[in-house]
């Protein structure tokens, strides 16, 4: 099953970027560049879904 979530990417003053993903509330991470923002977006977006089904909930 492949799921796919919108992401908001703001860059920094200070460099890199900092991403949000609207539909899982409090996943947010940051990246160097936008290659390791996105890297580290997907893997916070499947660390927030393992949280999910070990508490019983489901992702939107």
């Amino acid at each position: 099953m492949s799921l796919s979530y919108k992401i908001l990417l703001k860059p920094e003053p200070e460099g890199g970027f900092t991403v949000n993903v609207p539909a899982l509330p409090g996943c947010i991470t940051y990246g160097i560049d936008l290659e390791e923002a996105k890297l580290n977006t997907k893997e916070a977006i499947e660390l927030y879904i393992e949280s999910l089904k070990a508490h019983g909930e489901k992702a939107c």
